[in-house]
């Protein structure tokens, strides 16, 4: 069931992508000649208004066919037969456009998530900020606060500017610095003293970590802030951002040393964590389950947006970029360089694909060995 709800979700994300090139292709006065739900044989279709829509067999990815796709060398030489209605028979920066709609569009889905979560609200359980050292329970593990100076019994009151009320805050800033140098504010007997701390890294995830608990019996039921309107479009806007910063923080960690296979996750365990954050969420109430399935998807949608924008050939910005130089210098990439490259970034995208499988085959197998 758990992989079921993950492929409707993930369809939902797919469609938006797709629909942004669509309704992008039609302003441009392009002809969409078909779109697609999934990939491989089509099991469904429909032709309405010069598209023939359609739901294919694999359910992941999908796609949005225009005329004259494969037009490149024609457009290349100049070739003066090309329909103005066809990809190619468009000035580049609308091809830009058409490119650049479909990560817009996954862009624009995180910062509605966000703006529902921001105007509705949602409650959550937490810990204080009041936290313990680690290596009171656990001496064998390193405890980064320690070293600095903190103690157990200290209330972070914020890091790096950023206010901590509860432990699940500072776990998150916590998280999102590993190996770097984060300001700590720190309550102590009504004092308010200020710590440097750097910041381990956890190999595994690429989370950062300063070796430190919470306090289990202050856990309590908290409530996010609710926003009126345009409070909560700015919070869409503000936490979109953020999310994409985070994400193109997390690839850089990548770099780090941090075990690839264990950090990027594929499809399967994509599809199926969604699964199970709809299930679990919705089993706490619908107004939660609603903010666990919009958070996820929004983080997804973001991914979607980053990954789709890489200059790598096979994808949009790939495409988004040659257009612009195009339509600034008037500069055409020659169908040798072109597929040359292309060959690279097929490469690239079979490796990583590869390389996702395999973690989500070892996440799996752990998953199942563990319920033995």
């Amino acid at each position: 069931m758990s992989i079921l709800i993950g492929i409707i979700f993930l369809g939902v994300l797919v469609f938006l992508h797709e629909l942004g090139h669509f309704l992008a292709a039609k302003l441009s006065g392009v002809t969409v000649e078909a779109f697609s739900i999934g990939m491989g044989p089509v099991l469904l279709h429909k032709e309405w208004r010069g598209t023939d829509w359609r739901v294919s067999l694999l359910p992941f990815g999908g796609y949005c066919a225009m005329k004259g796709e494969q037009d490149f060398e024609e457009h290349y030489n100049g070739n003066a037969q090309i329909d103005r209605d066809s990809f190619y028979g468009v000035k580049a920066i609308f091809r830009a456009f058409i490119g650049f709609a479909g990560p817009l569009a996954n862009f624009l889905f995180a910062v509605f998530a966000f703006f529902v979560i921001a105007l509705t609200g949602y409650t959550y359980y937490s810990a204080g900020n009041t936290i313990r050292l680690v290596t009171e329970e656990y001496p064998e593990l390193h405890s980064a606060a320690a070293d600095a100076g903190i103690l157990s019994g200290d209330k972070i009151l914020k890091i790096n500017g950023t206010e901590t009320a509860d432990f699940s805050a500072i776990y998150t800033e916590v998280a999102t610095h590993g190996d770097e140098d984060i300001l700590l504010e720190v309550e102590r007997n009504g004092e308010t003293l200020q710590f440097t701390v750097h910041t381990d890294l956890n190999k595994n995830t690429g989370e950062g970590k300063i070796g430190v608990m919470s306090d289990p019996s202050s856990v309590e039921a908290r409530e996010a802030p609710r926003y009126g309107f345009f409070g909560a479009v700015g919070q869409g806007f503000t936490q979109s951002a953020r999310l994409v910063y985070l994400s193109l923080k997390g690839i850089a960690t990548l770099f780090k040393g941090v075990k690839v296979s264990e950090s990027v996750a594929g499809p399967a365990r994509i599809t199926n964590m969604l699964g199970e954050t709809a299930k679990s969420g919705f089993s706490a109430g619908f107004r939660e389950g609603c903010v666990s399935v919009l958070q996820f998807m929004a983080l997804i949608s973001v991914s979607l947006f980053i990954m789709n924008l890489l200059p790598i050939p096979i994808l949009d910005g790939f495409l988004v970029l040659t257009s612009i130089v195009e339509a600034i210098f008037g500069l055409k990439v020659s169908p040798k360089v072109r597929n040359s490259v292309q060959y690279v970034g097929i490469a690239l995208i079979a490796f990583l694909f590869v390389l996702a499988m395999s973690g989500d085959f070892h996440y799996f197998s752990e998953l199942l060995h563990a319920k033995k």
